[in-house]
């Protein structure tokens, strides 16, 4: 039997589920340890919405676990990734009184903590320092940019066997994005994870691994939302903040920030898409099409999380931001860190538990030159007004206790200063020794600090937290208990918590 034949008899099976509640006996489905339950009636109609795309009926497993429930601390987790990697000692772990090649050219300033001081350009955060904590004393051996990526998107130190630095393998570790797209089930029938704005790319070309399922199979790759196209000269906050590390502030060149268009089929409005005698006319039109149907189940997977935002009037317009109130615009930034993290606010909102945000592709905060006037003039003020602005706005929506807000790049800097041969100004190079990693809400201890790093801010001085312990301080906060457990592609189970999560954040 053909699997498009196959899924128009799954078609025809989920048509009787339209007129009465769907019960379906408790299971556990491959891949995932959590008990699944039935199905709602409002599921089982989107799902019959699907076959009006000519989408497989894959999916149905997934609509099957929608039922599965959890009790989260956080509903929701932002984790947003500054690639290229964060200096510590020019943002939250400064050493004013190390000398000058340590210490760098930035000042400090107070924070509403007493005792608690980070750098003197990310006002914005100091004022707010009861909704944030501080890990100072993340730690992990490698200071490449690929292996660092991989590192600290899969909560996974050790690479593995075959690791490529150069592009995503089958056998990378899946991505904590993948994991939560695979074990946490649909809420508001939408995918569970996503990444925005683009996939980290680096200007060689070159895709970074550890962004995707790789062990866990292609169909459980986050969903990459692209709304900033690949660009070589890709640096900062575009418009107002682009650059580039050599030369400081350079023209637009024409990168754009462009929201996915939503849209039904011409024809199709919400209230017919819905309408159960309209929708089972259109698949009886369906039927005739699906044997020319694709069935690529990674190509099904995505095409359901495209009908499932298309049905949720609160999906789409997060993607508009014309919709967005003026205000608040303003308040994020109207450039590509407040677009992107005002984005991620309305996701979760709307129903994601997990939104990464990249904030700056091509290695955007690798400041092996210049680093002092472009951390001053083109990246901590749009980071700080974005990253203060989004805490404000879940704070104001009742949602800051309920969302886990998680800030890392893939490593810090050198304690020394230096400059590259080709460099004009001085900067600091990769440094996998050490970084400190910014926390707030879903639950966070507001104010508290964990661990140190030594007096230059080389290396962990006491509590050392690894790539493992922020993974499972993310499960842990999105409900998915130590006892859960992931299958790879060969049937292969694998634990998902490698670690304890950070005590003392919570």
């Amino acid at each position: 039997m053909s699997a498009a034949l196959m899924n128009a008899r799954a078609v025809q099976r989920v048509w009787h589920l339209f007129g009465q509640p769907v019960n379906t006996p408790a299971h556990n489905t491959p891949g995932c340890s959590h008990p699944c339950h039935g199905v709602s009636r409002r599921t089982a109609v989107q799902a019959g919405a699907v076959g009006l795309l000519g989408l497989g009926m894959n999916h149905l497993a997934a609509l099957q676990e929608a039922g599965a429930s959890r009790t989260p601390k956080a509903k929701a987790v932002i984790y947003i990734f500054l690639s290229g990697g964060l200096a510590q000692h020019e943002s939250f772990d400064p050493k004013p009184d190390a000398p000058q090649e340590i210490r760098g050219d930035f000042g400090t300033i107070a924070t509403r903590t007493p005792g608690l001081h980070i750098c003197e350009h990310l006002p914005g955060l100091a004022k707010r320092s009861e909704k944030w904590a501080l890990v100072r004393s993340l730690t992990h051996p490698s200071n490449a940019h690929s292996a660092g990526h991989h590192m600290m998107l899969t909560g996974r130190t050790e690479l593995p066997e075959g690791f490529d630095p150069n592009k995503p393998k089958a056998n990378d570790w899946p991505s904590i994005a993948a994991l939560a797209n695979r074990l946490l089930p649909p809420r508001n029938n939408l995918p569970p994870a996503l990444v925005l704005p683009d996939k980290i790319i680096h200007n060689s070309g070159r895709t970074l691994p550890g962004q995707f399922g790789g062990l866990l199979g292609r169909q459980w790759d986050p969903w990459h939302l692209e709304m900033s196209p690949y660009h070589p000269q890709h640096y900062g906050a575009f418009p107002e903040y682009l650059f580039h590390h050599s030369t400081g502030k350079v023209a637009n060149a024409n990168v754009l920030f462009q929201a996915p268009h939503l849209e039904l089929p011409k024809g199709l409005e919400h209230g017919r898409l819905m309408d159960r005698v309209h929708l089972r006319n259109a698949l009886d039109g369906q039927l005739r099409t699906l044997d020319r149907a694709v069935a690529d189940e990674t190509f099904d997977k995505y095409r359901t999380g495209a009908i499932s935002l298309l049905g949720n009037t609160g999906v789409r317009d997060a993607f508009n931001l014309d919709k967005a109130e003026p205000r608040w615009l303003d308040r994020y930034g109207r450039n590509s860190f407040g677009w992107s993290l005002l984005m991620a606010r309305q996701m979760v909102e709307a129903g994601l538990s997990l939104v990464q945000v990249n904030l700056g592709n091509n290695e955007t905060w690798d400041t092996h030159e210049a680093a002092f006037p472009n951390l001053k003039d083109f990246l901590l003020p749009p980071m700080d007004r974005a990253v203060s602005a989004l805490m404000d706005d879940l704070e104001s929506r009742g949602l800051l206790d309920q969302t886990l807000i998680v800030m890392a790049g893939e490593f810090g800097r050198t304690p020394k200063i230096s400059t590259i041969p080709s460099a004009k100004l001085p900067g600091r190079d990769h440094w996998g020794a050490v970084q400190s990693v910014f926390l707030a809400g879903g639950g966070v201890r507001g104010g508290a600090v964990v661990g140190s790093s030594d007096k230059i801010g080389g290396y962990p001085a006491s509590d050392p937290q690894r790539p493992e312990n922020l993974a499972a301080t993310i499960y842990q906060a999105m409900g998915l208990p130590p006892t859960i457990s992931w299958t790879d592609t060969t049937g292969r189970p694998h634990s998902l918590y490698n670690a304890a999560p950070i005590a003392g954040l919570m």
